[in-house]
């Protein structure tokens, strides 16, 4: 009966060991994907000089733990043809593949985001940004 307690005993502290561990590393990771996602609203968006872009297709990519976006887009007559949206990885928030009609309508980045998926179309926007950069 010692021997079975004890065998109980050890194995509690090492799962509420390991529940603490799991605890901390997962508060750690909430927080850093955070500040992430909380950065991105600070990141500066800039068009590129279409009329400095060869025709032909660019592809391009941003990211972080929580939203990322792989691009590829077509530039014709030093305008924008076409944008395929490659990968879109946008965790629990809304997709927002919609911004790139936008993009291509106004042949510009400075649209507005998506209302409900705002990281997702500035992942989305930075990838075109990088893309045509």
């Amino acid at each position: 009966m010692k021997k079975r307690y004890k065998v109980l005993l050890v194995t509690a502290v090492i799962l509420i060991i390991l529940g603490i561990t799991v605890a901390i590393v997962g508060k750690s990771m909430l927080a850093k994907i955070t500040e992430e996602l909380e950065s991105l609203k600070l990141e500066d968006i800039s068009s590129p000089d279409l009329s400095m872009l060869d025709d032909g297709t660019y592809a391009g990519s941003f990211g972080n733990a929580a939203v990322a976006a792989v691009v590829e887009v077509t530039i014709g007559d030093h305008r924008i043809e076409r944008i395929v949206l490659v990968d879109h990885r946008n965790g629990k928030g809304q997709a927002a593949e919609a911004i790139l009609g936008t993009v291509i309508e106004r042949q510009s980045l400075e649209v507005d985001v998506i209302a409900g998926a705002t990281y997702s179309s500035l992942t989305i926007l930075k990838a075109v940004e990088d893309a045509l950069h």
